[in-house]
C-alpha cells in the first residue's frame, strides 16, 4: 500500500514542477486508496511544507553540505517534508524513518543523515514580535522579501504581519447554501445532525464556516447539491453583482463555476448565465457543478474574454473575475508565493485592463459591470480603478456604492483582507453603464 509520505513527496515534486496544489492534492489523495484520516494527514503535510518552505530551507541549509537547489527534486521534497514534520512535533522516528523510506534507496543515507542532524535541534518555528525588524519578516514568516515589502508599503506593519501569519494557517472551509433547495438555517441543522460544527459567516450572512477540516465533498449536502464549498469573499462578489431572475448575465472567466452557479441560484434558475472560459477542459467543471446543483440556466461556452464574440449590450450584468496574482489566497495556494514576481503583477495588470475594456461594451445601457480579483496589490486593484476612470472604453460608467464593513473602502471599490473577516483577500469594483 502506498505510504502517506510517498504520496506527499510525489505531490511536492509535481507542484515544484508547476502543478497547482489546490487541484493536484485532492486528486492524488483521492486516487491513493488511503484512509480518510491519512488523506487529511497528507494534505496537511503538503500544504504545511509549501507554506513554511523558506523556514525549512534555512534550517536544512545548516545541516547539509550540499545546496538544496543541486539535489534531485524528490530528495529536496523529502528533506523539506521531513523537516516540516520535525518542526511540527512529529516524533523523530516517524518523521525521519518513514520519510527516508519514501525516497529511492540510493538517496536514503543522505536524507537520513541530514534529517537526523536537524532532529538534534532544538527546533521551534520562528516568532515575530515588536523587536523583529521589517527586513526579518520574510524569513520568519516564510514569504519572499519583495512581497513582504510590497505589503508593508501598501498596508503598514500590523496588517502585513497579520496577513503573512494567516497565510501560514489552513484556510477555512465555507459552504454556500443552494437557496433553491435549502436555506442557511436548514443547512446548519443538517450539518449539526451529521456531527459537523459550523458557524455563520461574517461576510455573508447565510454562509456556513466549518470549524474543522476534512473532505467536504463527502458531505451529503455537497454531494446532493444543497451546498457548494465557496469562500465567503467569492460569495460576496455575487452579492455585489446582484443578478435578478430573468436577466442575462455573463461570467467572463467562469471556471470552475463557483460564481456562475451562485449567480444562477440568486436568479432562481430563471434567465441566462453565460459561463465563458478560454479553456474548454476547464468548462467541464462548470458543467459538473451545474448538474450537481440542478441548475439549467448556466450555459458554458469557450470564449476569449479579451476578444469576446457576444454582441454589444447583450447582458444586463457582466462579471469579470479576472486572472490575478492571487495574493489574497496564498493560504489556499501556498506555492504561489514562491512563483509570483513583481514583474508578473505588472503583466497581469496590463491583461486586466485589456479584459475590462473588452467587457464594458457587453453591458446594456444602465447595466452593471463588476470587476473582482482575489488579490491585494495596488496595481491590480486601485490601479485598475484609476485607469477605468479615464479609459475611453468605460466612458460614462459610474461607480456604484461599494459594500460596507468589514470591507474597506479602496479607491471607488472595496477590499477585504484575509484577517478582516477570516476570508480570502478580495477586491471588488461595481460600475454602472451609461444610459
Amino acid at each position: 500500500m502506498t505510504s502517506t509520505r510517498a504520496v506527499a513527496v510525489d505531490a511536492l515534486v509535481r507542484i515544484e514542477d508547476g502543478a497547482f496544489s489546490h487541484l493536484l492534492v485532492p486528486d492524488l489523495v483521492g486516487r491513493s486508496r488511503l484512509e480518510p484520516r491519512d488523506r487529511a494527514f497528507v494534505t496537511a503535510l503538503v500544504y504545511g511544507t509549501l507554506r513554511m518552505q523558506r523556514v525549512l530551507d534555512d534550517a536544512l541549509a545548516r545541516c547539509s553540505n550540499r545546496l538544496l537547489g543541486s539535489l534531485e527534486p524528490a530528495v529536496r521534497a523529502a528533506l523539506r517534508l521531513g523537516a516540516y514534520q520535525l518542526f511540527d512535533d512529529v516524533p523523530p522516528h516517524a518523521a525521519v524513518g518513514e520519510t527516508v523510506a519514501a525516497v529511492a534507496p540510493r538517496a536514503r543515507g543522505f536524507v537520513n543523515g541530514v534529517l537526523r542532524a536537524l532532529a538534534r535541534g532544538p527546533l521551534q518555528w520562528p516568532v515575530v514580535d515588536a523587536d523583529t525588524p521589517d527586513d526579518g519578516l520574510g524569513a520568519r514568516l516564510s514569504h519572499p522579501d519583495w512581497l513582504v515589502q510590497l505589503l508593508l508599503d501598501q498596508f503598514g506593519r500590523d496588517d502585513t504581519v497579520a496577513m503573512l501569519a494567516l497565510d501560514n494557517r489552513p484556510a477555512p472551509v465555507a459552504l454556500r447554501p443552494n437557496r433553491l433547495r435549502t436555506t442557511g438555517d436548514a443547512l446548519a441543522a443538517e450539518l449539526d445532525g451529521a456531527g459537523v460544527d459550523a458557524t455563520r459567516g461574517e461576510l455573508v450572512d447565510d454562509a456556513l464556516v466549518l470549524t474543522a477540516g476534512g473532505d467536504v465533498t463527502r458531505l451529503a449536502a455537497v454531494r446532493e447539491g444543497r451546498a457548494t464549498p465557496q469562500d465567503q469573499a467569492s460569495q460576496a462578489v455575487i452579492g455585489v453583482l446582484d443578478p435578478q431572475p430573468g436577466e442575462r448575465v455573463a461570467d467572463l472567466a467562469a471556471a470552475p463555476g463557483g460564481k456562475a452557479t451562485a449567480a444562477a441560484e440568486a436568479m432562481r434558475d430563471s434567465g441566462l448565465v453565460v459561463a465563458a472560459d478560454l479553456h474548454r477542459g476547464r468548462l467541464t467543471r462548470v458543467r459538473d457543478a451545474s448538474t450537481r446543483l440542478e441548475l439549467h440556466v448556466v450555459q458554458p461556452i469557450v470564449v476569449d474574454a479579451a476578444r469576446p464574440t457576444f454582441r454589444a449590450s447583450a447582458f444586463d450584468r457582466v462579471l469579470l473575475d479576472a486572472p490575478c496574482s492571487g495574493l489574497g489566497v496564498l493560504r489556499r495556494r501556498p506555492e504561489a508565493r514562491w512563483r509570483i514576481t513583481a514583474a508578473d503583477i505588472d503583466a497581469l495588470a496590463r491583461l486586466q485592463r485589456e479584459l475590462v475594456a473588452a467587457a464594458a461594451p457587453l453591458v446594456r445601457p444602465g447595466g452593471r459591470l463588476v470587476y473582482s480579483v482575489c488579490t491585494v496589490s495596488d496595481a491590480e486593484t486601485t490601479g485598475i480603478d484609476e485607469w477605468a476612470r479615464d479609459a475611453p472604453a468605460l466612458a460614462g460608467f459610474v461607480a456604484l456604492p461599494p459594500p460596507g464593513s468589514p470591507w474597506r473602502p479602496h479607491g471607488r471599490g472595496a477590499l477585504v483582507l484575509p484577517h478582516d473577516a477570516g476570508t480570502d483577500g478580495m477586491f471588488v469594483l461595481a460600475l454602472q453603464a451609461p444610459g
